[in-house]
């Protein structure tokens, strides 16, 4: 594991961070937010707003799919979990207005997404990502992540729901199906799950090996086979999903720090702490947690972490090892 990251690293996070303009991060870090339309019993709009990302205002390839810019050697690229949540954001606003234009765009999204499945080397189904990614380790293109399995996987399966009048919709969930096998197979079989020691299922968002456990991705990841269940009643779905609630609910304590969350469980001397925007992630993704399931385990840790936020003192404490640690590992 490298202790000083690459002098391409920092030339493309500084031109992302203090040159302003396009970039990666224009579209990611949208304040998050709870879709309070959105269901826990029935397949609609999804659970957070992404309206901002449907509205995405930089790069697009020439048949109109958004790419983002991540400046540097890697410039311009499609990212499946971009991609996707530009098309669950265009969903929820279709719902919303009836916009036609909303509607097309998201079909569009959901298109792209069935005829970009790729298998890996293990014959999987997944979304790759076509670039290299400083990852501490760096993940070498093509690399797959259980987030975009996931994310792909809700755009899909609301896309059966709309389509599944019309001719040829059943290629939506029939994608999303083979999709979805990536969760039951474990990374070392080119899967996306890994089951540790206390028979923990996880949805790792990075493949790296001791896997990181990163809590947003885990989260949306199970999104993902909760909403194929909706959408199919697939019974094995429901009990893939219900494992990761038992996961999420017995290891979300190791993700508290007192006075910040973290972003992963990186196995380092020094905790990678979840940035401020990261950190209001968490907090939004446990509140539709607690709505999917009933838990009041997320919504009292959602609490919790809600009040960090309000303190000064614990903001300032979590930048500092947030800091710490970039310049240690990264």
């Amino acid at each position: 594991m490298p202790l000083l990251p690459s002098l391409n690293y920092y030339r493309r996070i500084a031109s992302a961070y203090l040159l302003g303009g396009q970039s990666h991060l224009t579209f990611w870090h949208e304040t998050p937010e709870q879709n309070l339309n959105a269901s826990a019993s029935e397949l609609g709009e999804y659970y957070m707003l992404f309206a901002e990302k449907a509205n995405y205002r930089g790069a697009y390839d020439s048949t109109g799919i958004p790419q983002l810019d991540y400046r540097g050697k890697i410039g311009r690229q499609h990212n499946p979990i971009a991609i996707a949540q530009y098309g669950l954001g265009n969903y929820n606003l279709f719902r919303r207005s009836g916009s036609a234009e909303s509607r097309n765009k998201f079909l569009q999204i959901a298109d792209w997404l069935v005829q970009h499945l790729e298998k890996n080397p293990q014959g999987l189904a997944v979304w790759n990502h076509h670039f290299d990614w400083e990852y501490r380790d760096t993940l070498r293109a093509p690399w797959y992540s259980a987030l975009a399995q996931g994310q792909g996987i809700s755009v899909l399966a609301r896309a059966h729901q709309l389509a599944k009048k019309e001719s040829g919709g059943s290629r939506y969930i029939n994608a999303a199906q083979q999709a979805l096998a990536s969760f039951f197979k474990p990374v070392a079989e080119g899967g996306v799950t890994f089951s540790d020691d206390q028979g923990d299922l996880w949805f790792e968002e990075y493949i790296v090996s001791p896997p990181t456990h990163i809590l947003n991705g885990f989260i949306w990841a199970a999104w993902g086979v909760y909403d194929y269940f909706l959408a199919t009643q697939d019974q094995s779905a429901q009990e893939l999903f219900a494992r990761a609630v038992s996961t999420l609910t017995r290891n979300l304590d190791r993700y508290d720090l007192g006075f910040w969350s973290l972003y992963e469980q990186s196995g380092t001397r020094l905790p990678m702490v979840a940035s401020p925007f990261y950190h209001q992630l968490h907090i939004v993704q446990l509140r539709v947690m607690h709505r999917l399931t009933g838990e009041e385990k997320f919504r009292r840790v959602a609490d919790r972490w809600e009040s960090y936020g309000h303190s000064r003192s614990k903001r300032t404490r979590a930048l500092c090892y947030k800091s710490a640690f970039k310049l240690c590992y990264y």
